[in-house]
């Protein structure tokens, strides 16, 4: 009999940590995934870009933030660019452009298959607070658009840069 209850007991304890691992990877992911919409829903993009993380998030003036976007490409590519242009949401005007090597951002030549697209910034510490939009667009060496997502990001209105 006290083997039998040990037992029991041993599969509610591996059940009890199974359940608590998922909740905890399911919290984490939810709180990493950001949404990101096509520029074009009815294109049919060579790339398929399958989410965009923001880390930190809420980004912080003056400290390094990432993009990291996972994505998928049925063709290798040796090489091509990615243009950032971020502006800020409800505000009309030309966004800030920011031209980037793919190979800056990826291991080239991209490999057929998943890859990610891992860029790092450094905000200034006097860029206003608020709702950002960017628009990513990447091109291969050809001038092919591959894709072209937009998704919003938000800086947070702590700064790491104190007044003296």
């Amino acid at each position: 009999m006290a083997a039998r209850s040990a037992s029991t007991l041993f599969f509610l304890l591996c059940l009890s940590i199974s359940s608590i691992t998922f909740l905890l990877s399911s919290v984490h992911a939810q709180a990493q995934s950001h949404t990101f919409n096509y520029c074009d829903g009815n294109a049919d993009y060579d790339v398929k870009v399958s989410g965009v993380e923001i880390l930190p998030d809420p980004v912080e003036r003056g400290v390094p933030f990432t993009f990291k976007i996972p994505a998928y490409t049925p063709e290798p590519i040796q090489s091509g660019d990615l243009v950032y242009e971020i502006s800020y949401a409800g505000i009309e005007g030309a966004p800030a452009t920011f031209l980037h090597d793919l190979c800056e951002e990826a291991h080239c030549p991209v490999p057929a298959g998943n890859f990610v697209l891992v860029h790092t910034e450094l905000l200034p510490p006097v860029t206003p607070p608020g709702t950002y939009n960017v628009k990513l667009t990447f091109k291969d060496h050809k001038e092919k658009l591959l894709t072209c997502i937009v998704f919003p990001f938000k800086i947070g209105a702590k700064s790491s840069v104190s007044a003296i």
